[in-house]
């Protein structure tokens, strides 16, 4: 490995250096959050580092990721719904405010979530739930992997 994957996530993820990375998808690579407090937190990266903005693509590169983003969304949502039976729904968010490059954010919503955020956007969860190292993706988290992977695999396969 070439340094912290974390400073270059999609650079790491097109090495295959990124821990994080579920699968390879048409215009970029599904990844696991590196915070689980919503299990099941995914994130799709753009495969083009420069890319910064959905409007920098090109039209059928725009649809691609957005096809590969309701992909993702539907294999967190069927994974979720098979292992939580809390599960809501998914919420789905392109911000680009913090990180410079194209990504998707993929939120399972349950209804276990504390009644002041549950009707909320995820950004209004307290701060320390986003570094408390209970939350941190590790091995605890395989099955859920597994499980969203396996989802990826089926839809692609269009089963």
């Amino acid at each position: 490995m070439t340094g912290d994957w974390r400073m270059d996530r999609i650079g790491a993820a097109l090495r295959g250096e990124n821990p994080t990375v579920l699968r390879r998808l048409t215009s970029g690579f599904a990844v696991i959050g590196d915070v689980q407090f919503l299990p099941g937190y995914s994130v799709l990266l753009v495969d083009e580092p420069d890319v910064q903005r959905l409007s920098d693509l090109p039209r059928a590169r725009r649809l691609s990721f957005l096809s590969d983003m309701d992909q993702l969304s539907e294999a967190v949502e069927r994974a979720c719904r098979r292992l939580d039976p809390a599960f809501r729904r998914v919420n789905l968010e392109i911000l680009g405010n913090t990180d410079p490059f194209l990504h998707a954010h993929v939120w399972p919503r349950f209804e276990w979530e504390p009644a002041d955020v549950v009707g909320k956007p995820v950004w209004l969860y307290p701060r320390e739930g986003w570094s408390d190292k209970r939350f941190r993706l590790g091995p605890q988290h395989d099955a859920l992997r597994d499980a969203i992977g396996s989802e990826l695999d089926q839809l692609r396969s269009g089963t």
